[in-house]
């Protein structure tokens, strides 16, 4: 735990940090965070040191950090202090919604690789070590049956904006709720709520994503992805994954102070980037169908000018543009 306090003290301090000033926060000697500075440098932190001006971190951490990104958040984040880094997990959704009922709201969960990242539909995500960014976190809002169906495209919203502030990436939106880079996706987006059995009003709410950092061209070859999937690498946005974990937890945060009583300021910020539009097929009345994508209504449907000569609200289901 030590280690952890030493790190996040270095993450947190605008400069240079005494051995002096970390010791007496931190109860313990000046030896103890010696030695703590020198296991954290053994694991590539790039920590400087001055004799007269003590410890600074001159960059991020190597790896994903949790006091490192707990650090960077500010304090009345939701999520601050919340942050749980783990090296694999089978799905960083999975594994909050089995602990939901004994972890605090804010819960956060990053791991470096999923053996078994789900999508929508219970699709699969490819998710290697390295190649990208697997985020969740646990949130309890008060609110409706009603409200809590619109969650989805909120997120979308928020995701969008945590990567743009990130890396710089124009990136877009596609009904409903997965992001896409130049015509291609780019982070897959999974919500999952419980209901309380008594009243039917929300238990939790458990919001996963995975976001394409670092792969190359030839890795959407292997998996049969080429021209589908792309990363911020390939379009040119390099991101460092902590700075995208820190934008994405704020954006998060704001969502949850805003949600539900700013419905129509995310509407906007939806439909302004939703690129659904024109010529699509659809799932309806258990067949697939197609029609012409006319906008977004107020609860994030997709309103579709059918072939068949009905209007039609898609709500759920699958979306393709043709």
């Amino acid at each position: 735990m030590e280690r952890e306090q030493v790190a996040a003290l270095l993450a947190q301090a605008e400069g240079h940090i005494s051995g002096e000033e970390m010791s007496r926060a931190l109860g313990v000697t000046r030896a103890a965070v010696w030695k703590e500075i020198e296991a954290l440098r053994q694991a590539d932190w790039p920590i400087e040191s001055s004799t007269r001006k003590g410890y600074r971190l001159a960059g991020p951490p190597p790896a994903l950090s949790a006091p490192y990104i707990s650090a960077r958040l500010d304090k009345d984040n939701l999520f601050a202090g919340k942050v749980q880094v783990e090296p694999i997990v089978d799905s960083t959704n999975t594994r909050l919604k089995a602990m939901a009922h004994s972890i605090p709201t804010g819960s956060a969960l990053l791991a470096e690789e999923q053996s078994g990242g789900r999508g929508t539909h219970g699709r699969s995500f490819q998710s290697p070590r390295g190649d990208g960014l697997y985020l969740s976190v646990l949130i309890r809002p008060h609110v409706g049956l009603s409200d809590l169906l619109t969650l989805t495209g909120w997120v979308a919203v928020a995701a969008r904006e945590g990567v743009a502030r990130a890396s710089g990436a124009p990136v877009d939106i596609k009904w409903l709720n997965d992001l896409y880079l130049n015509g291609k996706k780019l982070c897959g987006i999974l919500t999952e709520f419980a209901l309380l059995a008594e009243s039917g009003e929300p238990d939790y709410v458990v919001v996963g994503m995975g976001v394409n950092m670092n792969q190359t061209a030839a890795t959407f070859h292997d998996q049969g992805l080429e021209g589908v999937a792309t990363s911020l690498a390939i379009e040119g946005y390099p991101v460092e994954r902590n700075h995208l974990a820190v934008c994405l937890l704020e954006a998060l945060d704001q969502l949850n102070r805003d949600f539900p009583a700013k419905r129509a300021d995310y509407l906007e910020r939806y439909r302004a980037h939703c690129i659904t539009r024109g010529r699509v097929s659809f799932d309806g009345e258990g067949t697939l169908q197609t029609g012409t994508a006319a906008g977004v209504d107020d609860n994030f449907a997709l309103l579709v000018d059918g072939d068949d000569g009905k209007a039609h609200i898609v709500s759920s289901g699958t979306v393709k543009m043709v």
